[in-house]
Formats: C-alpha cells, sequence, structure tokens
C-alpha cells in the first residue's frame, strides 16, 4: 500500500515539473510567434500539470485511516480524483476547440520560426515519454488516476504534432497556407473523446464493477485447492479502492463435518484470499449430502430441469432433507432475463410433478461474478 502510494506520488511529481517546463517553453514560443495553436496547447500543458496535483492529493486522502463515518476507508476519493481529470480533459479539450475556431474566424497569421519548430518537436517526444510512462505506472499500481493521465499526456503530444505539422507547412509554404486553426479544432474533438473515456471509466469504478474474470477464477482456484471444499460459489467483491475489497464467498463441504471442521477450514482459507489478494472475506457454508445415491438421483433430475432453462446460468447449493421431505438450492439467473422468477415457479412446478412427495425452496442468486 504504502510503496502504491509512494510510486503514484513520485510519478505525478515527475509529471508536474516536466509539464511546468513545457508550459514556459510554449508560453514563450506562443507569445512570440502569436501562435494560438502553441498557446493553447501550453493552456493544455498547465491543465496536465494540474491533474498530476490532483492524483497526489487524491492518493494522500485515500491514505487516510477508517472512521466511524467512512468504516470501510478512503480509497474510492481516488476514483473521484480521476473524475476530476476526466473532466479537466474535456474543458482543455472544449477550450481548444473555441480558440482555433476563433483563429480560423479572425484570420490570425502566425510568425513562425525554425526554432519554433524544433522545441515544439522536442514537446512532443517529451510528451510521449510521459504518456508512456503515466500509462505504465498507472497499470503497474492499478491507478485510474495516473492511467488517465498517461492516456491525456499522449492525446497532447498528437495535438503538439498538429500544432508542428502546421508550423512546417506554415514554412514551406511561406505563409501562403494557415492550417494550425483547423489541426486544433480536430484535436480538441479526439481530447473530448479521451475525456469522455476517462469520466466513463472512472464512473464506472466509482458506481461498482463486476469483478474481473481472472481474479474470480484465481480467487475461487486458491479455494477449491482445500480438499475439504468440494466447490466454490456465490463470490461477491466490493471495491472500496483499487487495492481494498470486502466480500463473501459460499463454500460447500460434506455434511459430515463438524463446526470444529469448519472453523480452521474457513480462517484458512479467509488468511490465504487477504494475503494473496488483500480482500477480506466471509466465508458461507453450503451442506452437500450428495453422497446418498438417491439423493444423488434426485440432484441429477434437478439439473436436468435445469438445463432445459438456458437462462438459468448454474444451480448449486443443492441439499435434501429427506427427514423434512424438502430440497433446497440456488439458481444463478441471467441478468439479460427479465423474467427469471417466472423461469424459476415454471422449475420448480416441473419439479413437483417429478418428485410429489418434496417441498422445493429455491433461492435465485445474482451473476455477481463469474
Amino acid at each position: 500500500m504504502k510503496n502504491r502510494n509512494k510510486i503514484i506520488v513520485r510519478t505525478s511529481i515527475i509529471g508536474i515539473f516536466g509539464n511546468i517546463g513545457l508550459v514556459i517553453i510554449k508560453f514563450i514560443v506562443g507569445l512570440i510567434a502569436s501562435s494560438v495553436s502553441i498557446i493553447m496547447d501550453a493552456v493544455n500543458n498547465l491543465s496536465d500539470a494540474l491533474s498530476s496535483v490532483i492524483t497526489i492529493v487524491g492518493t494522500k486522502l485515500s491514505q487516510k485511516k477508517p472512521d466511524a463515518e467512512h468504516p470501510y476507508g478512503h480509497g474510492r476519493i481516488e476514483y473521484v480524483t480521476s473524475l476530476a481529470i476526466g473532466i479537466i480533459i474535456l474543458v482543455a479539450g472544449g477550450l481548444a476547440i473555441y480558440e482555433s475556431i476563433m483563429s480560423i474566424i479572425n484570420n490570425q497569421q502566425p510568425k513562425f520560426e525554425i526554432y519554433s519548430m524544433i522545441l515544439i518537436a522536442v514537446a512532443v517526444l517529451v510528451k510521449i515519454a510521459l504518456g508512456l510512462y503515466f500509462r505504465h505506472v498507472g497499470k503497474k499500481v492499478n491507478s485510474e488516476a495516473l492511467k488517465g493521465s498517461g492516456v491525456d499526456a499522449l492525446f497532447d503530444a498528437l495535438l503538439s504534432f498538429g500544432t508542428l505539422v502546421s508550423i512546417v507547412v506554415w514554412l514551406i509554404t511561406d505563409g501562403a497556407v494557415v492550417i494550425e486553426g483547423y489541426i486544433g479544432a480536430v484535436i480538441g474533438l479526439f481530447m473530448i473523446r479521451s475525456g469522455v473515456i476517462v469520466l466513463k471509466n472512472s464512473l464506472s469504478s466509482i458506481i461498482g464493477e463486476r469483478t474481473s474474470k481472472e481474479t474470480s477464477e484465481a480467487i475461487k482456484h486458491l479455494v477449491c485447492q482445500n480438499k475439504d471444499v468440494l466447490g466454490a460459489y456465490d463470490l461477491i467483491v466490493n471495491n472500496y479502492g483499487p487495492d481494498r475489497g470486502i466480500g463473501s464467498i459460499h463454500i460447500e463441504v460434506d455434511d459430515k463435518l463438524t463446526a470444529k471442521d469448519i472453523h480452521p477450514l474457513t480462517r484458512n482459507i479467509a488468511n490465504e484470499i487477504y494475503q494473496k489478494f488483500g480482500i477480506i472475506m466471509t466465508i458461507g457454508i453450503y451442506a452437500s449430502n450428495s453422497s446418498d445415491s438417491n439423493i444423488a438421483k434426485i440432484r441429477d433430475a434437478i439439473r436436468k430441469e435445469i438445463s432445459n432453462h438456458p437462462t438459468i446460468k448454474q444451480m448449486h447449493g443443492f441439499y435434501c432433507n429427506k427427514k423434512a421431505k424438502s430440497i433446497s438450492f440456488d439458481v444463478i439467473a441471467d441478468f439479460a432475463d427479465k423474467s427469471a422468477s417466472e423461469t424459476i415457479a415454471e422449475i420448480k412446478r416441473n419439479l413437483r410433478k417429478q418428485f410429489p412427495e418434496y417441498s422445493f425452496f429455491v433461492v435465485e442468486d445474482k451473476d455477481f461474478s463469474d
């Protein structure tokens, strides 16, 4: 945790100094050349520096310890900072489009020199390096803010490249062709698209996303490595920051196990999951008595019935109480099935016809994870 936060802060500081250096150079060149595209490029770099400051502030705030008002910690603040960065990108893109259009309307004539081309070319390379570095570190430490800044920096490099092209065209045609306004407007549109993507990813994290298939499968594989575990189901992980999770999972065990057997089993599983994934996991229990041949036949008949309903993705937690003449199990319905309750009711009706002596208790689980 501490190492991750240090990496984010260090990377953001590099971004701040890099962008401030570019801002100074571009403002000077832009003012001398009376170039709206270079000046707007400088403003855009200033917004990048601000984004890095926001990332540092968000990272520091996310480290605050849990309190009575926020018992799950403050890790989600990082998602909010990423949201702010997305807004900054949108504003910068909109401003670039506006100023570019105004320069076209006013027929603004820049005055470029060779040194302008050289400095902007260097700026392009610096922004590409910063963008790739931010994106690499963002993926490495799972920081949406850094990944968003990386995407923004790469689009900035594209913007600067567009400015470079306009300078080259101006120099080649001896000022007869001025295209910087058009290039600035087009690149501004790309920046807005980038901002929308960053906002979408940030909002998705804030709302709450499905646990990745890789993580779900890895957790279930770890759980099922225990010899007493017959199956793992109902995995739910609530994300309270990039590396903070609280979740639950049900494991199926033989109904002959006692509480003395189950206690160390669940403790060990929870500890293993926390050590490997950083997730605080609650372990629930499904008892299995399918070793009885008659009960196994009933279970197989239920599975066959379930297979006739393609929107039911899974059946688990099966238990047959022969003495009470009751059968219980859970089913997972596809989110696309808008009439899952009717499907389950039909399953129960069909099963009662096959096993009229039994009562059926079917619980509909949600498809929270793979």
